[in-house]
């Protein structure tokens, strides 16, 4: 085993360190041989003695760099060069000496282990072993060669160890009541207070979740858990009473939201305390008994009829007095009022359902100690509806009959509207006035859906006779009270053609014959433009005289003028103007037909008879002047109706200085001494020549 040698590491010796010696079984020790040496330090490292073949260290070698060298040797003749044997390999190995101590790959060295863990490689060395009371280790471990016998080597290095968290800490409370207040004004969601369960866990391990397990206000208040601080804030579920309750009690846990089995039979990992919420008394506003008020009231209610009534009170234990008013910014007409002490609502004004069905106005409720605690409620009053409108014509009917027409013929088709709103619908009646229930020339049919058809009695009507029918018709509801109203319908006569096609209505051009020539035309233009002109000179004329007085002398009465005369009798007499006279139905003016027209062709319209009685004498005064102006029976010309009332003779007869010229002699007037202090002025005016005198 030549070919492998062994050298010691580390050598110290004063000479080279001997390797081993080649030799080949040709070298004869007469010198002729060479021993030649390469590969790994070959005359570096390694030197040979090419004479001899002994082979030598010249440095120190270590092994730590390199624990082996592969070395080639060969011999060669010294005169001719050549090998004398083949070239062989060798290996050099350097042993091993103990002159490294150990080291630890790092300085300090970081390790972490769950508190209460068992054995392991680095093990506590007490039980159960806690994070709370220390966290933070440090352990130097040696670490020794040659299994730990003497002559080894040896290193050290440093392990910091820190004890990881587990939970095995329950929550707990530091004090078993909490106490808290809230105002009951206050709105749910308001937090009152924070609780808080210390765990010494860190971490998930320390999460805690906070509950209300019982109590009296767990329906009034709530509990939520801050996340960030692990404390729990109680809030208001519901609106608090001060006069229903003053205080709660809560039962509040605390509990592990993340528990380890391994230490569950450590204990419950949970803890409860009781919180007391007193309620703080405020003054609050008055409260109604309604969110809102419908009230329904008829349209034909009277002026101070109650129609329903609010109620508010004081909630607070004081109960304050209440007071009631309107907002008047939602009752800008005053229609309503309220009584302030208990809440009436009443009418101030008429009502009209037509004009306004909805009613939509605010009452207030206020304290009287303290103005400023008020409320407000709407209140919705609905106008019901009353039939108090007659029904009348939907439009104005353009109505004609043609003169060729026919008896039977429908000419006109009329329908009827109503302000009123009956709950079962409308339905309306038609029927000529009972004096004209036969009407010689035309006839109503009630079709019996709200509509009428105007028909034709006989055949043939004449324009020249008679260009304009009124014919008068009565409209009935169907609702209670039953309202009617009579309209007129204007029939006009006019040609037609044979399709019943409307051609022409004047009568006028009836009276022109159809061949009158251009010179006959202008004849009567010119006798028409002298009537004209003589029509204004009489005018003129008149005028200029002196205007004569309306009324000559009583006995003057015509046709057209109606007197009416009573004097009365001054300041004294209380009885002189009798407004009874007035309103007699009886001192009405009869109806006349007219004497210019064919009697047949005008008819009377029957009109509900006004009530006379309590009526202002203005208003009696309108409605007469409106029937002169609409009655059909009227005379063709203007008429004067006068309406003049006086008192009976005053018994102190006449004061007036204007008949004064016509008395002789002086006149006496002491007597108005007697009159008492209202007619002393008078006495010193015209008592005594010595007042004339001056």
């Amino acid at each position: 085993m030549w070919n492998q040698f062994f050298l010691l590491e580390e050598y110290t010796g004063p000479d080279t360190q001997y390797v081993g010696k080649l030799h080949t079984d040709q070298d004869k020790g007469d010198g002729n041989l060479k021993y030649i040496l390469t590969g790994d330090g070959a005359g570096s490292l390694f030197i040979i003695d090419e004479n001899t073949g002994d082979i030598h260290a010249a440095k120190k070698l270590d092994r730590e760099e390199k624990s082996l060298y592969v070395l080639r040797a060969k011999a060669i003749d010294r005169k001719t060069g050549r090998q004398v044997e083949p070239e062989s390999e060798f290996i050099i190995k350097i042993h091993d000496i103990n002159d490294n101590e150990p080291k630890f790959t790092k300085d300090t060295y970081t390790a972490s282990i769950p508190e209460m863990s068992g054995v392991g490689i680095i093990k506590t060395a007490l039980p159960d072993m806690s994070r709370e009371n220390r966290e933070q280790y440090q352990v130097v471990i040696q670490a020794k060669d040659m299994g730990g016998q003497m002559g080894g080597l040896s290193g050290t290095t440093t392990v910091n160890i820190t004890l990881t968290d587990v939970n095995n800490n329950p929550p707990r409370f530091p004090q078993s009541t909490y106490q808290f207040s809230s105002p009951e004004s206050a709105p749910p969601g308001t937090p009152l207070g924070r609780i808080k369960a210390n765990d010494p866990d860190v971490g998930e391990n320390a999460e805690t979740e906070y509950s209300i397990s019982n109590g009296d206000g767990s329906d009034m208040f709530d509990i939520v858990t801050d996340k960030d601080t692990q404390e729990g804030i109680i809030t208001v579920k519901k609106h608090l009473d001060f006069e229903n309750k003053l205080l709660y009690t809560l039962r509040v846990e605390a509990t592990n939201t993340h528990p380890d089995p391994r230490f569950l039979q450590l204990g419950p990992f949970r803890d409860t305390a009781f919180v007391k919420i007193s309620v703080e008394d405020i003054d609050e506003p008055p409260v109604f008994s309604r969110p809102w008020y419908l009230i329904e009231v008829d349209e034909d209610a009277k002026e101070g009829n109650i129609i329903g009534q609010v109620v508010a009170q004081d909630p607070d234990i004081t109960r304050n007095a209440i007071k009631y008013s309107v907002d008047r910014h939602t009752d800008l007409d005053r229609i309503f009022n309220i009584y302030s002490g208990n809440g009436s609502l009443f009418i101030s004004k008429p009502l009209d359902r037509e004009e306004t069905p909805w009613h939509n106005i605010t009452v207030i409720a206020t304290e009287i100690n303290n103005p400023r605690q008020s409320t407000q409620i709407p209140v919705f009053i609905r106008i019901l509806d009353i039939n108090d409108h007659a029904p009348e014509f939907a439009k104005y009917y353009e109505t004609f009959v043609c003169e060729n027409a026919k008896a039977g013929q429908l000419i006109q088709t009329v329908s009827a509207v109503d302000k009123d709103e009956p709950p079962q619908g409308h339905k309306f009646f038609f029927e000529l006035v009972p004096e004209f229930a036969v009407h010689p020339n035309f006839s109503i049919v009630d079709n019996k859906d709200n509509t009428a058809g105007i028909m034709t009695r006989r055949n043939g009507y004449s324009r020249s006779k008679m260009s304009t029918y009124l014919l008068p018709i009565i409209i009935f509801d169907n609702d209670y009270p039953i309202q009617s109203s009579t309209g007129t319908l204007t029939i006009r006569v006019c040609a037609c053609d044979s399709r019943g096609n409307m051609q022409s209505c004047n009568a006028e051009a009836l009276l022109l014959p159809a061949g009158l020539s251009t010179g006959a035309l202008v004849a009567i233009l010119l006798c028409i433009i002298i009537l004209l002109v003589l029509v204004v000179l009489f005018t003129a004329l008149k005028r200029q005289r002196k205007k004569e007085p309306l009324i000559v002398s009583k006995d003057d009465v015509r046709d057209n003028i109606v007197t009416y005369n009573d004097e009365g009798g001054g300041e004294e007499d209380t009885q002189a103007f009798d407004i009874g006279t007035l309103r007699n139905p009886e001192a009405r003016e009869e109806s006349r037909m007219r004497r210019d027209v064919i009697p047949e062709t005008i008819f009377q319209i029957r009109r509900t008879a006004p009530l006379w009685e309590n009526i202002d004498v203005q208003d009696f005064i309108h409605r007469r002047l409106k029937e002169n102006d609409s009655d059909p029976a009227a005379p063709p010309y203007d008429s004067l109706a006068t309406y003049a009332y006086e008192g009976n003779d005053s018994i102190a007869n006449s004061l007036s200085s204007l008949e004064s010229l016509t008395t002789e002699g002086n006149q006496d007037y002491d007597y108005l001494s007697d009159w008492g202090p209202r007619f002393k002025k008078l006495a010193d005016m015209y008592g005594g020549e010595d007042s004339d005198q001056d």
